[in-house]
């Protein structure tokens, strides 16, 4: 299997240290100062050394999100990069949250759009009223009067579906009520919540270290 190969350099001037793929066509100049700059480390990036977290063969548990009405094509992107990350196997789209076909959301995903199916719906509660006749638990991740700090124990065996809501108006009232738990994710500092994507990220990781125990 083909490899990468990325460089280490240092400017000679600046003292910046940076790393930057091999035959870049910037790659001898420093970005800060433009002066020159010296290889100091070359390593390969071969896909058959990235970690995984888990293998899911026998589709024991099925893993998806939903995005209602997200706003930010960067924030769709990244869930994108996300979801494939961890594994989730479909995203489902609502509403005005902008699709692959958006040239933002591509660039940002870095092509996980390939690997994660994903389908678009104009009504993101007559959606989820279907998954739940077929079987489906619904997380939603919101802050609400139902919620419980979210951690690696919430979650069970089976189908689940995360849903994530409008950075600005949060999910839903309609699909909270469909939802079969909600969940905050408890912050120290002074802000209220987390970026969109951020807060997938979070709950996408305690889901898999659920199906890692399990």
């Amino acid at each position: 299997m083909s490899a990468a190969i990325f460089e280490i350099r240092i400017c000679t001037s600046c003292g910046l240290r940076y790393p930057i793929m091999q035959d870049h066509t910037f790659g001898a100049r420093c970005p800060q100062c433009l002066g020159e700059t010296r290889v100091v480390l070359k390593k390969s990036i071969a896909e058959e050394g990235m970690v995984r977290l888990r293998e899911r063969p026998d589709q024991k548990k099925t893993f998806t999100v939903l995005l209602d009405n997200i706003r930010s094509a960067w924030n769709v992107g990244s869930i994108f990069r996300s979801a494939d990350g961890f594994g989730f196997d479909h995203i489902y789209l609502c509403g005005i949250t902008p699709t692959p076909e958006n040239e933002a959301v591509r660039k940002t995903s870095l092509g996980a759009e390939e690997s994660v199916a994903w389908s678009y719906h104009k009504n993101a509660v007559e959606l989820v009223e279907r998954l739940k006749v077929e079987g489906w638990k619904v997380f939603g991740l919101e802050e609400d009067k139902r919620s419980k700090p979210l951690t690696a124990e919430n979650y069970g065996l089976g189908k689940a579906v995360i849903i994530v809501g409008s950075e600005v108006t949060g999910v839903d009232p309609d699909l909270l009520a469909l939802c079969d738990e909600i969940y905050f994710i408890p912050m120290s500092g002074e802000k209220r919540s987390f970026n969109a994507a951020i807060a997938f990220g979070i709950a996408a990781f305690a889901l898999s270290v659920k199906n890692i125990e399990s």
